[in-house]
């Protein structure tokens, strides 16, 4: 059964006359269910954290939509609270964590191997999900790339410019690749983990890899995830791996080389029809259609889901959103899509 999912087929390199689709974010805000699991899990961390609840609000779109995979349902600010970091959420405001600025900061950061214990939940969420996925259901583990999760663990916050990290990089190198170097080698071990328990992709989100520039990009963007891919693919030659370097614009050219992956997904940053020219012929791209026309559905959605497609109609494709749902989405529009992709 598992060589007939639609995905794990695009993965590999086939060209499917329909592309499979999933959407990031696809269990969340929108979903007038999701905010009732929420409200009974209490909060945000401890809805992460309640295996059967994080289960049921993965499995909530799946019911809806039939899409061709599911992601597991948890946050990348995890891995450092695991490693001892502080993690809070602020109502309306998002995360905050503790900072890490300096050497004595990093000391007392747990080694790497560490944080299973305290990730124990999250494992059992994808256990629960391997029994009860639909079969034809790919499962997709995740975790943020060192350099996006770095720039919370030094500011402590999202920041609009990651400056606080940009800052740390220029002003105490030792520390900043120490901070990196600890968060490579820890997502190597929580995605492994996350595969041994049932994911049969894992993703990896660069949220802010735009944001780094000349060689700090390939240090700091490029070199990490290639470790990690490397370090999963000696352990789990079989699982593939979706990197997602946000806002790389021209710089995703090569990126599957560079990287190893076996997918890249795209940003709306580039056009589709761009990224089939310059991307794709390197392998199976993920992308990317805008994440307001979730918003404002109509034939506008209707014109880009086939634009879209046609684009990437002569390679490997799995569609999804150039970024993850927005909360004000019209869950009619989740289906208008996905029965556009479909039927065209």
């Amino acid at each position: 059964m598992t060589k007939q999912k639609t995905i794990l087929r695009a993965l590999a390199g086939e060209t499917l006359e329909t592309p499979p689709i999933w959407m990031m974010r696809q269990a969340g805000r929108y979903l007038p269910e999701y905010r009732a699991t929420r409200a009974q899990a209490g909060d945000f961390l401890s809805l992460c954290y309640n295996s059967e609840l994080a289960a049921e609000v993965t499995l909530q779109p799946i019911r809806r939509y039939g899409f061709d995979a599911s992601i597991l349902f948890a946050d990348i600010l995890l891995l450092p609270q695991a490693l001892g970091a502080d993690l809070w959420f602020v109502t309306g405001e998002g995360p905050r964590l503790s900072t890490i600025t300096d050497p004595s900061g990093l000391a007392k950061l747990k080694p790497a191997d560490a944080i299973h214990e305290h990730l124990a939940p999250i494992y059992e969420t994808v256990r629960i999900l391997s029994r009860e996925l639909p079969s034809e259901t790919t499962l997709i583990g995740f975790a943020g790339a060192p350099w996006t999760v770095a720039t919370y663990m030094i500011a402590g916050k999202g920041t609009p410019d990651q400056g606080p990290a940009h800052a740390l990089k220029d002003s105490d190198k030792a520390t900043f690749e120490g901070i990196i170097d600890l968060l490579t080698a820890s997502t190597i071990e929580y995605l492994s983990m996350q595969i041994d328990a049932g994911a049969e992709v894992v993703k990896l989100f660069d949220s802010w890899a735009g944001s780094l520039r000349g060689d700090d990009f390939v240090n700091y963007a490029i070199k990490p995830t290639q470790k990690i891919i490397a370090a999963l693919k000696a352990r789990h030659p079989d699982v593939p791996i979706i990197a997602f370097p946000r806002g790389a614009g021209e710089r995703y050219v090569g990126l599957h080389a560079a990287t190893g992956a076996d997918c890249i997904a795209v940003d709306y940053g580039v056009t589709a029809e761009w990224a089939a020219a310059n991307l794709q012929t390197g392998g199976c791209t993920q992308g990317n259609l805008k994440s307001s026309h979730m918003v404002t559905g109509g034939q506008d959605l209707i014109d880009e889901v086939k634009r879209i497609k046609k684009a990437f109609a002569n390679g490997p494709h799995i569609f999804n959103l150039g970024h993850g749902i927005t909360p004000d989405a019209d869950p009619e529009n989740v289906q208008l899509m996905i029965d556009t992709l479909r039927a065209s």
